[in-house]
């Protein structure tokens, strides 16, 4: 079975996580728990935001205010996923005394919200409103 599934499944079961090596110093998985809940509140900020241009920016083209809408929640899905990926894959790592994991997503989440950003502020400039 492959690493991901093995993953997965722990996103349901996090007691069996408790069967791998030994267990770390609580402080270690406590601050694992606060870096989890710290991508939990950035995934919402990022749902929040695709709703809002959404909602609040009716008078901004179609096709523009949907695209970065559709950005925002899509960001906010992915971070939201990979909060908790994260957090089994860096559990399981301090219980196995390995490294932490290594990850793309934080640039990769980066960069998208930048495209955004630059989408609104092209926005802002240029006015691209509906009339």
């Amino acid at each position: 079975m492959s690493d991901f599934v093995k993953d997965l499944r722990l996103w349901f079961a996090p007691q069996r996580i408790r069967g791998e090596g030994e267990t770390p110093d609580y402080r270690f998985s406590l601050a694992n728990e606060r870096t989890f809940l710290a991508w939990i509140r950035t995934a919402l900020a990022l749902v929040g935001g695709g709703f809002a241009v959404d909602q609040f920016l009716p008078d901004l083209r179609w096709g523009v205010r949907i695209a970065m809408a559709l950005a925002l929640l899509a960001a906010g899905t992915l971070c939201a996923l990979r909060a908790v990926n994260h957090w089994v894959r860096c559990e399981r790592a301090m219980r196995r005394g390995q490294d932490l994991p290594m990850s793309r997503f934080p640039a990769l989440l980066s960069a998208g919200v930048a495209v955004v950003a630059v989408m609104m502020m092209v926005v802002v400039v240029l006015g691209w409103t509906a009339r």
